[in-house]
């Protein structure tokens, strides 16, 4: 049954729970017509039995390419679908995702994207950070252990000469993967009144930046985890950043970050 939603500070969205809540932690997955690339990523779940530790759950920013139709997500084991009907880009879906998470009383929350890049497989290892007590774990293809194939060579430059210095700055703790969105946060943190993730400002790409600083800033325990990042040999590279624009609105979102613009007042 699908059942539609509107709380303050989230767009509005329908959701069709396939399950009921298994665990204590939700996998979400941010997704806009991601084609064969999710259901690739979805059965990497399946095969490593990510289901049985988490609970998957889809967010739909509107597909149209019939990538996120129910039999197909249902035979792969996610738990539910929630689909954006309101407005907003990547932050308005997290947003939906976290709110509908909170609701549904996950201790935990593991965001990853859609593009089958990431290792889902990790998925265990970031449970066990929060299990031990972190609040923020940040996957990183850059410490010992992580893995980056094939990133092309000016978004290796700008992670690590520009986003991930500006970001540690802002936080006042050293990260090294700041544009990874296989992250995990506790609730604890989430529903912290310091924080409030769920207001409109967040639409695009705010939302990341922001929830990668406030954790330290606000004495939050917080980490990097190794993780593998891998970009295709050839063809288009997955992405939904583009150069001139994209990176721009990144590098605009970087600086109002570090002057606490996002911060509750």
């Amino acid at each position: 049954m699908t059942v539609e939603y509107k709380p303050a500070g989230v767009p509005a969205f329908e959701c069709d729970e396939y399950a009921e809540k298994t665990s204590d932690y939700a996998v979400l997955i941010p997704v806009i017509n991601e084609g064969e690339r999710i259901l690739k990523e979805l059965y990497r779940a399946y095969k490593h039995k990510i289901s049985e530790c988490a609970d998957i759950v889809i967010c739909d920013g509107g597909s149209s390419d019939g990538s996120v139709d129910s039999r197909k997500l249902k035979k792969l084991n996610v738990n539910a679908l929630l689909v954006k009907k309101g407005e907003g880009r990547q932050g308005a879906q997290l947003r939906m995702g976290i709110w509908w998470a909170l609701q549904r009383g996950y201790k935990g929350i593991i965001t990853i994207d859609g593009n089958n890049k990431d290792s889902i497989e990790n998925v265990p290892d970031f449970i066990k950070k929060l299990e031990d007590g972190f609040d923020f774990v940040q996957g990183s293809r850059f410490v010992k252990g992580g893995r980056a194939i094939n990133t092309p060579f000016i978004r290796y430059i700008s992670v690590r000469l520009i986003h991930a210095p500006v970001i540690s700055l802002t936080a006042r703790h050293r990260f090294t993967d700041t544009t990874n969105a296989y992250r995990a946060y506790s609730a604890r943190y989430l529903q912290d009144e310091r924080v409030k993730p769920l207001r409109d400002i967040f639409v695009t790409y705010e939302l990341l930046a922001y929830l990668s600083v406030r954790a330290s800033q606000i004495g939050y325990k917080v980490c990097e985890i190794p993780v593998t990042r891998a970009y295709p040999k050839t063809g288009k590279t997955p992405t939904k950043i583009s150069f001139f624009k994209g990176n721009s609105e990144l590098f605009k979102i970087l600086i109002k970050n570090l002057f606490g613009a996002y911060n509750p007042k």
